[in-house]
């Protein structure tokens, strides 16, 4: 058995693949890339021109001014001198320019304090079919006039129209300037690199001591290190070290953590990447980043190359949505081929993660890539104690607490829950005012990961008293039934999305669960209902859960243990569980119609024998579910010393597993 554990040791941040030079390299690069170069200076020329260009425009000289008042100042006061008519490249309409006689003043003075003087010169825009009165009005007036075309300037339609461009022409720039290859980078070299980060020794602080359990990991990677250190001592025999580990494990439980303190204990450089980081849109890019990550880790060999999520990539090839095409399955046939391009003396190991290792590819799998299989599961109870301990290191701890105790009520907690355990209690603590954590934080704590968080909900005198029996129901079951989990707590306070709950706690670990114990559990599951139906004569909505838990536990102990002597020793699986996993697309269903209704039936009489014995250990024991019911309907929380005393003690336990809510 395995657990996670970390200490978040702060970390330099991590460098990309990608570098490849000294110290004294990458500070040369860096300081010629600082220096503008000629494409930059051309563009803020090219932009200079533009301005200069605008500046020049017709509509741009003088005093701009209404068509209306340079018509009265044309026709009534005889006060323009010449005139320049030009068409616009901007709006197309013509813009005339001239010259007064005698500056007159602005009418928008009066109007708004903030209106200049009109200057010398003066520009306004000609209205449309304008054309012709406006010219035998000058012509009338004496007034000197020339027309100009400016449109037809091919330096200024070059330029006007290279305006639209620039901001491409800059992003093309940029992106150009990003890289050095001429082609393996490019222009899109930054895009086709590998994007997987590099962590230097130095950079490192976990080694197998700073992980808690997992022993049967080390044990399994100590040869790893060993290997990387000492490659010599196994070629002497000839003996070749595996080329890829896969770490599998439910999430939370540490692969990465193990890939990383395997790195730190080898002491050498370690490149982590996830697998979606390889995937993008265009066909070919992730093989691409595929070739230079194993270029760099060859180059910094000996090495660890960490891929996180692998089945992102490395799933079933041919099933599912996609083809051979498919940037995938490209990407993954790049892996496949660069794992077995690599030479025996190559120092370099690859490890990967993931928590669906059903869906991974048989070709990674097979011997030569990925030869060696890790499981990491969750903790023991001194895998806990252990992974409790590294993080409330910094953590202040009450007196009373007792980190076994704590460990012994966590059966099940992942590496990633008991961190967020310790973390949870602490937050509580500091809600409180307290100097230290105590216990009553990590119960308090462990009910909200449990139960959910409390609502603030009131409800009614009837539908207070139904949750109270059914909860009741619940608990009774699991505290006379002598295979299933002991009681710890029974509340009808709202939590998460229950309006109750029944918690229960292990009592020991177990790995295995026979039958007798399978039919108690849906007998707890169904007390709930019971209750109500036995109270109340009615069943109520609140069993909705219930009922899909035990449906589902009733099928499998049916259709996948065998657990029924009608359908027999047979495992029927449902081929369309999943299907976007791709591996299960095209499976049909193994079984006629007349099984699947032989099915439904053994599970109905599964649940109906489970519904009618809860029902009757009810009406045996009516006066202890009465007892409870006003128990909890007084205090809303009862634990287990306040149910010792009011209904006495349980029968005699054997084993346990999970909550009922």
């Amino acid at each position: 058995m395995s657990s996670e554990s970390t200490d978040s040791p702060e970390e330099s941040p991590p460098q990309p693949v990608t570098e490849r030079k000294e110290a004294e390299g990458d500070k040369a690069e860096t300081n010629r890339r600082g220096v503008p170069g000629i494409g930059l200076i051309l563009v803020l020329l090219l932009l200079f021109a533009l301005a200069w260009q605008w500046i020049k425009l017709p509509g741009s000289i003088g005093s701009r001014v209404d068509y209306s008042f340079f018509w009265q100042q044309l026709v009534e006061k005889d006060n323009i001198e010449s005139v320049t008519i030009s068409d616009s490249i901007l709006s197309g309409n013509s813009v005339l320019t001239g010259i007064w006689k005698v500056i007159p003043p602005n009418p928008k003075l009066a109007e708004d304090k903030d209106a200049a003087e009109l200057e010398a010169k003066f520009n306004t825009v000609v209205p449309l079919l304008e054309g012709e009165r406006l010219l035998v009005a000058l012509e009338r007036q004496g007034v000197t006039f020339e027309a100009r075309d400016v449109s037809v300037g091919p330096l200024q339609q070059m330029l006007f129209y290279l305006l639209l461009f620039v901001p491409m022409l800059i992003f093309l720039f940029i992106m150009m300037r990003r890289s050095s290859d001429p082609f393996g980078s490019g222009m899109f070299g930054s895009f086709i690199r590998s994007p997987a980060k590099r962590f230097t020794p130095s950079d490192k602080h976990n080694t197998f001591d700073d992980v808690a359990g997992m022993e049967h990991a080390k044990r399994e990677l100590q040869e790893v290190v060993e290997f990387l250190k000492n490659p010599a001592k196994f070629q002497r025999l000839g003996a070749e070290i595996p080329k890829g580990v896969l770490l599998m494990g439910p999430p939370g439980t540490g692969k990465t953590l193990m890939a990383r303190a395997t790195a730190g204990e080898a002491e050498v450089p370690f490149f982590s990447i996830n697998g979606s980081e390889f995937i993008q849109m265009f066909v070919g890019v992730g093989a691409s980043r595929v070739r230079d990550m194993f270029r760099t880790a060859k180059e910094a060999a000996p090495s660890i190359l960490f891929v996180d999520e692998i089945d992102a990539v490395g799933r079933i090839r041919g099933a599912g949505v996609g083809s051979g095409q498919d940037e995938r399955e490209q990407t993954l046939n790049q892996i496949l081929s660069e794992m077995d391009g690599f030479e025996s003396n190559e120092a370099v190991i690859v490890i990967a993660a993931t928590n669906r290792p059903d869906v991974l590819d048989p070709a990674l799998l097979r011997p030569g890539r990925f030869d060696r299989h890790v499981t990491i599961e969750k903790p023991t109870r001194e895998g806990r104690v252990g992974v409790l301990k590294v993080h409330s290191r910094k953590v202040p701890l009450a007196d009373d607490v007792d980190l076994n105790k704590v460990a012994g009520g966590t059966i099940g907690f992942s590496g990633a829950d008991l961190r967020n355990l310790v973390n949870e209690a602490a937050l509580n603590a500091t809600r409180e005012g307290k100097d230290a954590v105590d216990m009553e934080d990590f119960d308090a704590a462990r009910d909200r990961i449990l139960m959910g968080a409390k609502r603030e909900e009131l409800l009614n005198e009837h539908e207070r008293e139904m949750t109270a029996y059914h909860e009741a129901g619940h608990a009774l079951l699991a505290w006379l039934m002598p295979d299933v989990d002991s009681v710890h707590k029974v509340t009808i306070i709202p939590r998460g999305r229950a309006l109750g709950v029944t918690q229960l706690l292990p009592d020991e670990e177990r790995h295995s669960v026979g039958e007798t114990r399978l039919h108690s559990e849906l007998a707890v599951l169904l007390g709930g209902r019971a209750a109500e139906k036995l109270v109340f004569d009615e069943f109520s909505a609140n069993a909705e859960d219930d009922l899909k838990r035990a449906t589902g536990l009733a099928r499998r102990m049916v259709g996948y243990w065998g657990m029924s002597d009608v359908i027999g020793p047979v495992a029927f699986r449902n081929g369309e569980e999943h299907p976007f996993l791709g591996k299960e697309m095209h499976e049909q269903r193994q079984y006629s119609d007349e099984t699947a209704h032989v099915i439904d039936q053994e599970m109905q009489n599964f649940l109906n024998d489970a519904s009618g014995r809860a029902t009757q250990i009810l009406q045996e024991h009516r006066e202890k579910l009465d007892a409870i019911a006003v128990k909890l309907q007084e205090e809303e929380m009862v634990d287990r010393d306040e149910l010792l005393k009011t209904i006495g003690p349980p029968v005699d336990r054997r084993m346990a597993v999970s909550k009922v809510s």
